[in-house]
Order: C-alpha cells, then sequence, then structure tokens
C-alpha cells in the first residue's frame, strides 16, 4: 500500500460525495414529476410516448398493479431479447457472420441482462453482432435500470405518503428515469469515452502487424455507448470478454477513474433523493454513511490483501515488494483494481477491470462478502436502496423490541405483516446461493466445470451463485459455465434475486403507503444518527454476512489461511 494509492482512492470518493446533492436534487424533481432544465428537450416527447402507448400519466397505480406492470414489462423485454440472441444470424448488422446462441446460453443471457445481471457466460467479441450488442443488451441496459430506479422510487412515495392506496405510475416512472436521467448522462459519457479512444464504430474489425511480424485481427463495435449504460446502470456487462480490462473498454488511468465515477454517482445520488422525496435529508444522509462505512471497509481490505501479496510466491524466490500483481492491469495497480472490485461488487454492477480469481484468499473473499451483504453499498440503481430499506425496515423493528415500544420509521408503524415480508425478501439471497452451490458441489457434472481443486474450486461455484443471485454479474473466474446445468440454474438464480426479492417488497411498500403517517413523539427511536448507523451496520452484517460464512470458512478462508501457512492444494 502506498500513499499515492490511498489518495487516489480518497479523491475518487470526494468527487462522489459532491456529486450526490446536485444529481439526487435533480432526480427528485423528475420523478416529482417538477419541470427541470431537459423538459423543455424532452417534454413533447415525453407526452408522445404516453400518448401512442395508451398511458394515462395522471392515473397512479396500487402495489399490486404497479408490481404486476413491471412483471409484464420484464417479461416483454426477456422474449424480444431471446428472439434477438437465437435469430442473430437472420438480423441485420451482423459483419462477423455469428450464428444464434443456443437455446440454453440464450435463456441464460436473456434472463441476466433484463435482470440487470449481466453475467456473461460467452466472450462478446467472438458471440454477438453488432445488432445484438445494441438493439439487445444496450437497450436493456437502459430499461433493468430505469425498472429499478422505479421500484425505488414507489417504496419511497409509499414512506412519504400517509393513508394512501397508491404508488404512482410504473410506466410513467420508467419513463422518466430513461428519459431524463439515463440517457442523458449517457450521452455524455460515451462521448468523453470516445474521446478517450473507446472504439465507436459498425466496422467489425480492423487487422493490424504485431512487432513480431504477424497479422492480428481486433474486434471492432459500438463500444463507447454500451460502455456508458453499462457503468451509469450498474449493469457491468462488457462488449468484450475481460470486460473492462479490455484497452478498448478502458484504455487509461482516466478511462478507469471515470469507470468507477459513473457505476456509483447515481446509485449513490438516488439515496439522497430518498431523502429528499420523504421529507428528511438527514435520513438520507445516514443511510449514505452506513453504505460508505462498509464499502470503504471492503475497499481497504482488498487494497491491504492484494498489496500484502502472496507469501507462497515470496517464498519460491518471487519479489513480493510489488504484492500480488496477477490478473491486474499494469496500467491500473493495486489500488485502482481494488477499489473497482469493490465498488462494483458493493454495487450490483459486475464490471471488473481484474480477474477476481487471481485475487489472494482475503482479497477475492472482499468482494464476495460484499455480494452477500445484500447488494445495498449502495447497490445497483434503484434495487440498492430498496434493499437498504428492508434492511432499514429490520433496524428498527430490533430497536422497538428492546425498548418495548412498536417501532417506526419515518413515522410509519412497523409491525408484523412488514416483518414478515422484509424476511421473506431476505432469504431469497441464502437460499438461492447456498442451495444451488450445495447441490452443484455434489454433482459430477457440475464440479467437472470448476477450474481449480480444492476451496478454490468451491470459491468459483459460490461467487457465481453469489454474483447471479444478487444480480451482480461479476465472476470469479475459472468455472466454464456455459453448460445446460450452470446456464439453467444461474438464469434461476437471477430471476429470484430480481423478482422473488422485489414482490415482498413491493407488498411491503402496498402495505406502508395505506398507514397513517404520525408525528415523531419523545419515545420514538431517532433514524438519522449515529445510533441508527451503527445500528443499521450490525443488522446488515448479522443478517446479510453471517448466514454465508461456513461455505465462505469452506472456500476463501480457508485458502487465505492455508495461503498464510505456505501451504498450496
Amino acid at each position: 500500500m502506498t500513499m499515492i494509492g490511498w489518495l487516489q482512492i480518497a479523491i475518487f470518493f470526494l468527487a462522489v460525495l459532491i456529486t450526490v446533492k446536485p444529481l439526487g436534487l435533480y432526480m427528485a424533481r423528475v420523478f416529482s414529476g417538477e419541470r427541470t432544465a431537459l423538459s423543455p428537450v424532452l417534454g413533447r416527447l415525453e407526452t408522445d410516448l404516453y400518448r401512442l402507448s395508451g398511458v394515462s400519466p395522471g392515473k397512479e397505480q396500487g402495489w399490486l398493479a404497479y408490481t404486476v406492470s413491471m412483471l409484464v414489462f420484464s417479461l416483454a423485454g426477456f422474449a424480444a431479447l431471446y428472439a434477438i440472441l437465437r435469430l442473430q444470424a437472420y438480423l441485420p448488422l451482423n459483419p462477423q457472420g455469428f450464428a444464434g446462441m443456443a437455446p440454453d446460453l440464450a435463456f441464460n443471457t436473456a434472463v441476466s441482462f433484463v435482470t440487470n445481471t449481466n453475467w456473461q457466460n460467452y466472450g462478446g467479441e467472438t458471440t454477438l453482432s453488432h445488432f445484438s450488442q445494441m438493439a439487445g443488451l444496450t437497450v436493456q441496459n437502459f430499461l433493468s435500470a430505469a425498472t429499478g430506479m422505479a421500484l425505488a422510487v414507489a417504496l419511497t412515495r409509499a414512506l412519504a405518503r400517509s393513508k394512501v392506496s397508491t404508488l404512482g405510475n410504473f410506466w410513467v416512472d420508467m419513463t422518466r428515469a430513461t428519459l431524463y436521467v439515463l440517457l442523458p448522462l449517457a450521452v455524455v459519457v460515451a462521448l468523453v469515452f470516445v474521446a478517450m479512444g473507446l472504439p465507436q464504430t459498425l466496422d467489425a474489425s480492423v487487422t493490424a502487424t504485431t512487432l513480431e511480424g504477424a497479422s492480428q485481427t481486433i474486434s471492432l463495435g459500438p463500444v463507447a455507448s454500451q460502455e456508458a449504460i453499462k457503468q451509469l446502470g450498474t449493469n457491468g456487462g462488457g462488449f468484450f470478454n475481460v470486460n473492462a480490462a479490455h484497452p478498448f473498454e478502458n484504455p487509461t488511468t482516466f478511462s478507469n477513474y471515470l469507470n468507477i465515477f459513473a457505476m456509483l454517482s447515481i446509485s449513490a445520488a438516488l439515496v439522497y433523493t430518498f431523502g429528499e422525496l420523504v421529507g428528511n435529508r438527514r435520513q438520507g444522509w445516514a443511510i449514505i454513511s452506513a453504505m460508505a462505512v462498509l464499502l470503504i471497509a471492503g475497499v481497504a481490505t482488498v487494497y491491504w490483501a492484494e498489496a500484502a501479496g502472496n507469501p507462497i510466491l515470496t517464498a519460491l524466490g518471487v519479489d513480493g515488494s510489488a504484492g500480488n500483481m496477477e490478473g491486474k492491469e499494469v496500467r491500473f495497480g493495486q489500488a485502482m483494481t481494488a477499489l473497482y472490485a469493490a465498488v462494483t461488487t458493493g454495487l450490483s454492477d459486475g464490471g471488473v477491470n481484474g480477474m477476481h480469481g487471481s485475487f489472494t484468499g482475503l482479497g477475492g473473499l472482499a468482494p464476495m462478502f460484499l455480494m452477500q451483504l445484500g447488494e445495498v453499498l449502495p447497490g445497483g440503481v434503484g434495487s440498492g436502496l430498496y434493499g437498504m430499506l428492508v434492511f432499514a425496515l429490520l433496524a428498527v423493528f430490533v430497536s422497538g423490541l428492546m425498548v418495548g415500544r412498536t417501532p417506526e420509521f419515518l413515522g410509519k408503524k412497523i409491525e408484523g405483516r412488514e416483518m414478515k415480508y422484509a424476511m421473506l425478501a431476505v432469504l431469497v439471497l441464502p437460499l438461492a446461493i447456498l442451495g444451488f452451490t450445495a447441490v452443484s458441489a455434489m454433482l459430477p457434472f457440475a464440479v467437472a466445470s470448476i477450474g481449480t481443486a480444492g476451496p478454490h474450486g468451491l470459491s468459483e461455484i459460490l461467487y457465481a451463485y453469489t454474483s447471479t443471485a444478487g444480480n451482480n454479474g461479476s465472476a470469479f473466474g475459472g468455472l466454464t459455465g456455459n453448460t445446460v446445468w450452470y446456464n439453467t440454474t444461474l438464469g434461476i438464480a437471477m430471476l429470484l434475486g430480481r423478482f422473488a426479492y422485489v414482490v415482498p417488497v413491493m407488498a411491503i411498500a402496498g402495505s406502508l403507503a395505506a398507514k397513517v403517517k404520525v408525528p415523531p413523539s419523545s419515545g420514538t427511536f431517532p433514524t438519522d444518527g449515529p445510533l441508527f448507523v451503527g445500528l443499521l451496520i450490525g443488522i446488515i452484517l448479522i443478517l446479510g454476512g453471517l448466514q454465508f460464512f461456513p461455505a465462505l470458512a469452506l472456500g476463501p478462508i480457508v485458502e487465505h489461511l492455508a495461503m498464510l501457512a505456505g501451504q498450496t492444494f
């Protein structure tokens, strides 16, 4: 670890902090239906979209109608993307002449991008046409992110309103998220990426002559536009197989900074939007503080572990002063790789600029653990916020049990009905992750897909289901996931992580919206101070983390201890 490395990390978090309030205020105006600087440009387009689709923007929906609209929209997106992937050979903009995807891989990929997971069991530059990349994947990058934002705003309205039966209109919220937030920012970021050297072309490839005089074919395509929304929407799916480690996705230190900044900016600012919409900015800052403490701890853990290096290699005579550089790009170094790894897993982004499977045991444990905490640090665009609010409800319920009072959160009584739904949501991830991992670790054909024997092989399986169920999409590496078993079960894990989680959350929203909002009293536990932040962090660590400890103890923890002892498997 170096002072320069810590300074790079500190400057990054300062830059994000500066943008939280202005971007958060802007999004609050967008979702409140107020006029913004972009209204003169996009207002007419928004109105025309409602007219053409038959949506009445003034008609609000109850929680069930809102949820059904989201599910139907997601199903339609899945069907459209699945068809594009299967029929790729017959569609335009296919200069490489790629064939259509196999049914199981197309299922996995379509589910992946509709659920904002972007797990990729394929190499983009060798599998997908430009049409599939643009009309298929990039479109879903916008729509899945906008869907998450809409759901978060609906839950926010439930906490802000009193004794109502509606949460807004899904079609309006999703449209505004796309038009006024994601699309303008994506255009700006894509243009900056082009200026930094990212390709944006419909050419298939170029041929270059190497220093040895050999001929090399280099894939090209509309990379910058996909890269922009990949990060802004916390999608993470790369145009190229090695994701942001590829020089055409992430050529310089500056592009690396912009990649990480873009993936964190909207998710962090949306928490401030929450505070603004519920009329309690301190509450928004309290939640941001809890997220920041855990995320920064994750960055520090990865950076320390990778800078410490691997004692096994040192014992073999390898210079350990540079730490562990396996699987990392020299142009980024350990500090920026550690920052990227922690942010992409604390979010549900999933893009990578280094290979997590090449990290040390502890360095690989930290990203996996950040995902297992529930993808709420600050999680995906929208999904992280409503996931964090579930933990907040659990925290106030625990505090209420401690003092013998009915718990309250932002003036809403939290009772048994909300707790049942909250626990149903929280249990989805461990059931999907641990259940599929246990079965895969016992089936010979599933075990045959791992790349390394021993604890690291178990980590490959555990990481895969952690990433997909958490709608993250990053991979540990080493696991051959493009099999019928993994394409199918990983796809099911993604569906459970997205929809089996959000339906109980929306039921909570409906229940809270119908409650009377009461003013705080002298006995109300304050939820916008340091005590609540500490309690919230504790609940996240206990409910989000300890349930995975036995599995982690058999994988990355054993690997870390063995590394310290100089043993290999």
